[in-house]
């Protein structure tokens, strides 16, 4: 997995982790709902340093579900519901350590179709249809992982100079322009 620094957050460091991490990258946008996505995406960071090493599936799914869940509520909390997403992360990192031998970019291999890595994303905890488009799209956007027909299976999050979501995210101007269309479509109650 290839990217430079996305801006997803305003931490340089947290940006280098998730381009460097994948799972980090995952943890960051399975968190990436009912909270500021610069807030999603920094906790990964946050998550590690809290842990005092390296995130690793295996070692966050066999952590203590307590512990886990008073790491996540540490001040500032990782996410606005600590708790569920604590033990959501858990699950998430069991399916990492024993389906995809603990290693999260096996999820969207590029050998395998558009079609077979979205499926793979819905299986997770906290990914649903709209969640594994926007993945997808963010990964073959920034990450240069383009598996057969992405293009198409992640419409309309897929498209160039969208700007709807954080695949869209490559400056400081764009990422103003996907915060500026979230609030309209919060505003209007409407989904893409």
């Amino acid at each position: 997995m290839t990217c430079s620094p996305p801006y997803l957050t305003e931490d340089k460091t947290a940006n280098e982790l998730i381009c460097n991490n994948p799972l980090a990258l995952l943890i960051g946008m399975m968190l990436d709902q009912q909270i500021p996505m610069e807030r999603a995406f920094g906790a990964p960071y946050l998550l590690s340093e809290r842990l005092g090493v390296e995130l690793r599936a295996d070692h966050i799914a066999s952590f203590d579900p307590d512990r886990l869940i008073e790491i996540f509520s540490i001040k500032p909390a990782l996410h606005r519901f600590p708790r569920s997403m604590a033990l959501r992360a858990q699950s998430l990192c069991s399916i990492v350590e024993t389906t995809y031998a603990n290693d999260a970019s096996k999820i969207w291999d590029p050998s395998q179709s558009a079609r077979k890595v979205l499926d793979n994303l819905q299986a997770l905890p906290g990914f649903g249809p709209q969640k594994a488009k926007i993945f997808l799209a963010l990964l073959a956007k920034r990450f240069d992982v383009t598996p057969s027909g992405w293009v198409e299976a992640t419409r309309p999050f897929g498209e160039a100079g969208t700007y709807m979501s954080v695949a869209d995210i490559d400056s400081l101007e764009a990422f103003n322009k996907v915060r500026s269309f979230k609030a309209e479509m919060k505003k209007t109650a409407t989904k893409p």
